[in-house]
Parts: C-alpha cells; sequence; structure tokens
C-alpha cells in the first residue's frame, strides 16, 4: 500500500441523490466504490466530510464528536446494507479541525451527540462496503444562513488536511429540487432510476453550467466559477433550497488555492433519478497532484 507522506490529496463534491442510491446498480455507485478503493490504495489518514443535512443556527458551525454514533433511518432500500455497518468517527482530527476553524475566526464548537445522516454514511458505505476498512471520519456542519464564501473559507481553512494524507469530501447534488421530481415510481415500485420522459430543460441547463464551472476552472477561478452558480438564472429551480448545493463551496475552498492552480477537475461519473435529479460526482484535483510543498504524490 502507497503511503501519502507529505503530497495532496484529491477533493471529491459527490451528489448522493435519493436513499435509493445506497442500492442502486448505477454509475455513480460504481464511481464512489472507485474513489474508495484509490483511497485505501493511497492510504489517506482519515475523510473530512460535509453533508447535506446538518447545519447550524445563527454564525456557528459544528464538529461531530460523538464516540458512538446511531444512524439514522435510510428509507426506501434494505435495512441491512446501512444497520450493520459501524461508523469510525475520527474524535482526535474532529477536535484539530475545531482548533484550525476557531483560529480563523470560526465560532465553532464540538457536538458530542450528533448522529450519522444518510447524506454522508451514504456515501461512506458505498466507498468502503467494509466498514472495517473505512478510514476514521470528521463531519462538519454547515450553517444555516447558507453564505457561500463563508463555506469557501471553511473548505480553505482545512485545506491543509490535504497535504497530511486527508480526503476532503462535500456530498449534496448537482441538480437538487425534491419539489420537482417524479417521486411515483420510487414510492411504488423501488425505482428511482426509471425514466419515462427527459429532464426538463431547466434541470439539463444547470446541469450543463455546474459542469462547466467545475471542470474548466481551477484555483481562485474554481471558488468564483462555484460560488457564481447560486446567481445562475436556473439555480432556484435546480436547487429549490441551499443546502445541498453549499458542500460545492466547501469543496471549492478545499480545492481552489492558488497552489491548486492547474489542477485537472473531472466529472467522473453522473446517474439521474426520479427524472430531474443529476447526480453528478466530481473529483478536484487527484493523487498525481503536485501540493503546496511542491512533492508529487507518485504510485
Amino acid at each position: 500500500m502507497t503511503k501519502l507522506d507529505v503530497a495532496l490529496t484529491p477533493v471529491h463534491f459527490f451528489s448522493h441523490g435519493s436513499t435509493r442510491m445506497l442500492e442502486e446498480d448505477c454509475d455513480a455507485g460504481t464511481y464512489w466504490k472507485k474513489c474508495g478503493d484509490d483511497a485505501l490504495v493511497q492510504g489517506v489518514k482519515g475523510i473530512v466530510i460535509m453533508g447535506a443535512h446538518w447545519d447550524c443556527l445563527g454564525d456557528k458551525i459544528e464538529v461531530a464528536t460523538n464516540p458512538n454514533p446511531s444512524k439514522s433511518p435510510c428509507p426506501y432500500v434494505t435495512p441491512s446494507i446501512y444497520t450493520q455497518w459501524k461508523p469510525n468517527p475520527d474524535l482526535k482530527t474532529a477536535k484539530r479541525c475545531v482548533s484550525m476553524l476557531a483560529a480563523q475566526g470560526f465560532n465553532v464548537s464540538e457536538n458530542p451527540t450528533f448522529d450519522w445522516i444518510h447524506d454522508t454514511y451514504l456515501v461512506l458505505i458505498r466507498m468502503f462496503p467494509d466498514a472495517k476498512l473505512c478510514p476514521p471520519v470528521t463531519i462538519v456542519s454547515m450553517n444555516a444562513r447558507y453564505d457561500p464564501h463563508y463555506h469557501i473559507k471553511v473548505g480553505a481553512t482545512l485545506r491543509p488536511l490535504r497535504e497530511e494524507g486527508y480526503l476532503l469530501i462535500g456530498t449534496g447534488g448537482a441538480v437538487h429540487n425534491l419539489y420537482r421530481n417524479e417521486w411515483r415510481p420510487m414510492v411504488l415500485y423501488r425505482d428511482s432510476l426509471g425514466q419515462e420522459k427527459p429532464p426538463e430543460t431547466w434541470a439539463l441547463d444547470f446541469r450543463q453550467a455546474t459542469e462547466d464551472a467545475i471542470t474548466r476552472n481551477s484555483g481562485p477561478k474554481l471558488r468564483r466559477a462555484v460560488a457564481r452558480l447560486m446567481k445562475h438564472p436556473q439555480y432556484r429551480a435546480a436547487q429549490a433550497t441551499d443546502d445541498h448545493f453549499i458542500p460545492a463551496l466547501f469543496c471549492a475552498g478545499a480545492a481552489g488555492d492558488w497552489d491548486d492552480m492547474g489542477s485537472v477537475n473531472v466529472l467522473g461519473a453522473e446517474t439521474w433519478e426520479l427524472t430531474n435529479m443529476c447526480n453528478s460526482q466530481f473529483t478536484l484535483g487527484s493523487y498525481d497532484s503536485v501540493g503546496a510543498q511542491g512533492l508529487a504524490i507518485t504510485a
């Protein structure tokens, strides 16, 4: 196993989709498994992840420090897939993240009672089906004001962890408007992938804008491009609420430093669900990237 020493890990922005993505045989799930396998081969030290289903009021942000978290229910899937998978929380790194964020002026604190939600554990189970192989995990909340620049700064603050072999992940959705999805096939047949008709134009337009912003920019330009998407004419149609897009800002902050200029960002896989929900899977940078100290990762 290749060990990351002084190097730079990639950053993943994963669209977690509906709960059916935990069980469906699809391109996104295959890609998550590939990313998990790559992480194990590269010997990542741990995972720092921001999901779409945990936010804090006021100006606060929190980091999970529950030593034995349970998992919230995941409907429309076979329960044994997730109930028997045991979380691996990283309390040491969580406390370190609190210190790093506090040093940058964030009103941040530990949350010792937070239980894991499917927005994070769904992806982690697909990445590491054997829970014993899952690297230690730190979960960071969003802030409920959904300020893009605030969350870019969160990612930028935690970016140095990439140089130490930590994998940073945001899970949300490229196009995620639950009010405009076609739910009938999933509710009746547990089938979220059947497409009786094409996605609507607003969904296709914003999906393309998201791909362009992420794959055609790097460094600080990436941060600006992803933040501008919240002003896109189809943004509110594609994101009924901001919570599923904010993790993309976290990822842009973590992968948008001057030292990330020239990094290649790719759309690794994509799965459409419920007619209008686009689950795009992006990887920002690679294990071959050159980090801030000029050292490349070699296989």
